[in-house]
């Protein structure tokens, strides 16, 4: 008997994912524990293993798809069984009045991969409801699309696809198409091509050979397109938070520096160490990282969260970093940061980095931080104003190395300083709370060979 498996709930907060990727077709055989594909949560790729052994029978999403978690991803049996796979949309729409066909697994069109979408429309294949009322809305001929669909059918993503590949309309244009009375071309005589209100034709005419001839040609740099990139995954869940974060927020960003001779110093001693002590990968950053974390601990208003109308304050340090990564932001944590010695937390910073980066980061590792440390200053920024995390209340932006006139014994020379920059959630804490955080963290920095000896 046919057994689907399930996309398996990956977190507490996550209820779907996108799927990256098959690592099965229609037809392998697997064992129970195989991994079947990987999926992208708000957090991280994960891999899905199949629940049960035996042959492919399905695929029922494409990569790229969203995927509601507990859903069924394929469909797993005996060589030969028929599945029976039912529309997409049947949960929501009555096809009571034109019941799908069942899908064997042995007939060519049966598993819903991506290269299905580049194939061409099977005889036949029928729009869904929804597909089709929103055809009829766009004046978009649903029945001349490829189908995505189980079996080849056109389902809404495919007119959503056809929406996005149309030049642009006017509005006019738009209003008229509207009405169901004209059809129109696939470019026009607007800028870039956009579709014109004279552009479109009465359905039943045939558009004029010398209309066509009289449209201005449009100029070669009006006629690139822009690239389209939908929001999706890590990004739009980034997208989502900086925007929540700002609206639902009172953000405040102090700004400071810190005498960075002794950082610069000693992390050059570290360099010029030997390779045995294990010393020389240990950057600036680690060092602040180390001074952030055991400066919290002398002000925990800071090392806090803000959720529900309750201020939650931490004993101990749980420590965001934020990486750069190809797919996105991502803000992996170091947990009881402030009692870890500067090399153990100078290698746990670094693993999880490079986890961040090859995609091996597990979402337990993406949570649970109550404060966060941002680090710009690589790129040449010195100070800036980084966005809160939510639901923490504080977040520091670390930039760049620059010199300061620093007064000394009467006369005024130029010294290294760090920047700092602190953005707090002014609903919760207060501007003086904070910048004494940031007098104390620029103290233990100036002094940064001092801290490691506490």
């Amino acid at each position: 008997m046919p057994t689907p498996i399930l996309l398996p709930k990956l977190g507490n907060s996550v209820e779907a994912c996108i799927l990256v990727d098959w690592k099965v077709a229609v037809g392998d055989e697997v064992a129970e524990g195989d991994v079947i594909a990987e999926v992208e949560t708000d957090k991280a790729i994960m891999e899905v293993e199949s629940t049960a052994a035996g042959t492919v029978l399905a695929l029922l999403y494409a990569a790229g798809d969203d995927v509601p978690v507990l859903a069924e991803l394929a469909v797993v049996g005996e060589a030969g069984e028929e599945v029976v796979i039912e529309n997409e949309e049947s949960v929501t729409v009555n096809e009571a009045a034109e019941p799908a066909a069942p899908k064997s697994v042995t007939e060519p069109s049966a598993p819903v991969t991506p290269e299905s979408v580049a194939q061409a429309p099977q005889s036949g294949a029928r729009p869904s409801p929804r597909a089709r009322n929103l055809a009829e809305r766009k004046a978009i001929d649903a029945f001349a699309l490829v189908g995505s669909g189980p079996g080849g059918r056109i389902i809404e993503r495919d007119v959503e696809a056809a929406l996005h590949a149309r030049p642009r309309l006017s509005p006019v244009a738009e209003a008229k198409l509207a009405d169901g009375d004209y059809t129109a071309p696939e470019r026009g005589s607007g800028p870039g091509g956009r579709i014109m209100a004279k552009d479109l034709v009465a359905k039943g005419e045939a558009r004029v050979a010398e209309s066509d001839a009289a449209l201005p040609a449009a100029p070669e740099a009006a006629a690139a397109s822009p690239a389209l990139t939908p929001i999706k995954g890590i990004r739009k869940v980034i997208a989502d938070r900086m925007l929540e974060s700002m609206q639902t927020t009172a953000q405040l960003t102090l700004h400071g520096n810190a005498d960075a001779r002794a950082l610069k110093a000693l992390r050059a001693r570290f360099k010029a160490s030997e390779e045995s002590l294990g010393l020389q990968r240990i950057t600036i950053n680690d060092l602040v990282l180390l001074a952030a974390a055991r400066s919290l601990m002398e002000h925990p208003a800071l090392n806090a969260l803000f959720r529900n109308g309750v201020i939650e304050q931490y004993p101990t340090v749980h420590l965001g970093i934020a990486v750069d990564t190809p797919r996105g932001l991502m803000v992996p944590v170091v947990n009881n940061a402030q009692a870890l010695s500067l090399k153990a937390l100078s290698d746990e910073s670094k693993r999880l980095a490079d986890a961040c980066l090859n995609n091996r980061i597990t979402p337990d590792e993406l949570t649970g931080g109550t404060f966060t440390v941002t680090n710009l200053g690589a790129f040449g920024v010195e100070r800036f104003t980084p966005v809160l995390n939510l639901p923490q209340v504080a977040i520091l932006g670390v930039g760049g190395v620059a010199l300061a006139p620093v007064e000394e014994q009467g006369e005024v020379i130029f010294a290294p300083h760090i920047g700092l920059s602190l953005t707090i959630n002014h609903q919760v804490v207060d501007g003086a709370p904070a910048a004494r955080f940031l007098q104390t963290l620029s103290r233990n920095l100036a002094n940064i060979d001092l801290l490691l000896a506490m």
